[in-house]
């Protein structure tokens, strides 16, 4: 029996239709894009289809996309390439104490390297007073980079305003957009960012595929060197199957966000009010209203999330905010910075639904949570 799959913040299955628009790639139209024959124009032409997929739904060019092997690599060139292609203007970064690692572990790696970085507190909710953002501005800011919504309690971030003060104060702006893309509308041009990481496996397509938006007229540092490929930017011959892939999944994206924005809450809260009603104790991390639709950080009281996870086995799969071990207890960093008391905290559980996610399969996983937390409350 598949366990009801509950945690699409980590990863999303293939659509069936992006794997069918993939399938081609994969047994036929094998052509290196660099090659001038039909079958080296067929798959070149494919690229740019794709990039005009996802240039469609980000509004903007397609000439400002280009592919990457992920949102970790996105956020690494983003990051790494404002950092070293403007050491000259200045050396100091803005980020948030709640980005995602492929963010912090890159500004941990430029402090090593002579940049100095600031990393903005949350409020209790998990979001960025942009008044904070001023104050940490220096005459050596180069690059803020904030993600737009917090991928475990779902928390949206006020990232046009934060690119107002960026760009008032000629400093770069760049965005990890890699939960919210197809779950709220994300557009370039109202977000105003000069840098928005896209990863593939967040939306329906396959993992190892990614791309970064790069506003024209942005210069970055090479991250690969070698051919001319993706505008003589990021060397090696192209991941065809991945691209494809990943113009489908933007391709399915595009004109269904209400639809698609609608079945998300509408199950994420069936999940939320009954497990509240059931357990009045239970606490729900993250801003009620600027929170992604489709995630749910619920902390239960005095229980163990590895015990949580322990007794759901193969029943439900879903993600812990805390590590409890024999002596101690690890919780998330974003917990931590939104300052969740420990009794809390150690007890959150991160829900997140999906494009194939049902009423049943909701209505099944409140029945198995409701038994093992009753069972661990005894």
């Amino acid at each position: 029996m598949k366990p009801i799959y509950l945690d699409y913040n980590a990863t999303t299955p293939v659509d069936q239709k992006v794997a069918e628009a993939m399938l081609p790639f994969l047994t036929e139209h094998f052509g290196n894009p660099s090659s001038s024959h039909i079958l080296g124009r067929t798959t070149k032409k494919a690229i740019e289809n794709a990039r005009i997929q996802i240039a469609e739904v980000l509004h903007c060019s397609a000439e400002e996309i280009l592919f990457t092997s992920g949102g970790s690599e996105s956020n690494n060139w983003a990051i790494k390439g404002v950092a070293f292609a403007n050491s000259g203007k200045g050396n100091h970064i803005i980020t948030s104490q709640i980005e995602h690692p492929a963010v912090i572990e890159v500004c941990h790696y430029l402090e090593s390297n002579g940049f100095k970085i600031t990393y903005l507190a949350v409020d209790e909710f998990g979001i960025i007073n942009p008044q904070s953002v001023i104050n940490a501005i220096t005459n050596q800011t180069i690059l803020i980079s904030i993600m737009h919504v917090n991928n475990e309690v779902g928390s949206i971030q006020p990232i046009r305003e934060i690119s107002k003060i960026a760009r008032q104060n000629n400093i770069l702006m760049h965005s990890d957009c890699a939960q919210s893309i197809g779950k709220i509308p994300v557009f370039v041009n109202d977000l105003d960012v000069d840098l928005l990481s896209v990863a593939g496996h967040k939306l329906y397509a396959p993992k190892g595929i990614g791309a970064l938006y790069i506003k024209s007229g942005v210069k970055l540092e090479k991250l690969i060197h070698g051919a001319s490929q993706e505008s003589n930017y990021r060397s090696g011959t192209e991941n065809i199957l991945g691209i494809v892939g990943l113009g489908k999944a933007f391709e399915l994206i595009n004109g269904n966000m209400k639809k698609s924005t609608a079945h998300l809450k509408r199950l994420r809260d069936r999940l939320e009010n009954r497990l509240i009603e059931i357990f009045p104790s239970a606490r729900i991390n993250g801003h009620k209203e600027r929170r992604l639709p489709n995630t749910s950080s619920i902390c239960f009281k005095g229980i163990e999330a590895n015990a949580i996870l322990e007794e759901l086995g193969d029943k439900v799969a879903v993600s812990a905010g805390a590590a409890c071990h024999s002596h101690s207890v690890k919780i998330s960093s974003v917990l931590e910075a939104m300052k969740v008391p420990m009794e809390y905290a150690m007890g959150t559980i991160r829900f997140s639904v999906g494009r194939f996610t049902k009423e049943e399969d909701i209505d099944k996983a409140i029945i198995e949570i409701k038994n093992i937390i009753l069972k661990l409350s005894k």
